[in-house]
């Protein structure tokens, strides 16, 4: 590991807004805050931009960025720090281990920011809009929570319409893209240093919200496997 990731790795143990696989979380992350705004989660979030640039835009809301790199981790929680946002924190730990640090109807909106798509079809269930993983987040969020997906990738944006549809969900808004449309929110216009990078070489960035408000029956997982396939070989 480089001299610089261990700078911050050890930086970040001191930083007030920074949990390391924190205990007994689950239920307390209002009086972490010290109010009752609501809850809105940056999963995967790197550098933490858009948790922190949701900060920026509303001072009712908490916004906490979750990631396993501390070094990433680092930037978002010292600018936040700078600029004494006292409504952001970050959360050190796996994704797949969200439910441990949030209780029933703790989360009220999860964004998902150009996240790794995971392009090869034996990676799938890594996918962050994956079934495997919203079964997670419904676990935490409210009955009328929002999940944010926004993404350069064609293919994990078509992968997480097929997944709505498989399953019967909301879809609330549907961008295929976000930048042409008019009068887009402030918050879609948060830029991520991933989204500079333009890796999937797009040159358009999609934008889904939807909302969890069906189960979602493992045995439905086999279908869509069936239909992903389809789908690529097309």
């Amino acid at each position: 590991m480089g001299h610089k990731k261990l700078v911050r790795f050890e930086a970040i143990k001191g930083f007030k807004n920074v949990l390391e696989y924190p205990e007994n979380m689950q239920g307390n992350w209002h009086s972490f805050f010290q109010n009752q705004h609501p809850i809105t989660l940056e999963l995967a979030c790197g550098k933490g931009e858009y948790a922190v640039g949701l900060a920026r835009l509303n001072n009712q809301i908490n916004t906490i960025g979750v990631d396993i790199k501390g070094n990433r981790i680092w930037r978002g929680a010292k600018t936040a720090l700078d600029e004494q946002l006292n409504n952001v924190a970050f959360l050190r730990t796996e994704i797949d281990k969200i439910t441990q640090y949030f209780a029933a109807n703790e989360v009220a909106e999860i964004w998902i920011t150009f996240p790794d798509p995971q392009l090869t079809l034996s990676k799938a269930k890594k996918r962050l809009t994956h079934p495997k993983f919203l079964r997670l987040y419904q676990q935490i969020l409210q009955p009328n929570g929002i999940i944010h997906l926004k993404t350069d990738s064609p293919d994990l944006y078509r992968f997480t319409k097929l997944v709505i549809a498989t399953y019967h969900l909301t879809i609330i808004t549907d961008y295929d893209n976000a930048y042409q449309q008019n009068n887009i929110s402030d918050e879609l216009k948060i830029k991520t240093y991933y989204e500079s990078l333009d890796i999937a070489n797009s040159k358009r960035v999609h934008y889904l919200s939807f909302s969890i408000n069906q189960l979602l029956p493992i045995e439905k997982d086999a279908i869509l496997k069936q239909l992903m396939y389809e789908q690529a070989t097309n």
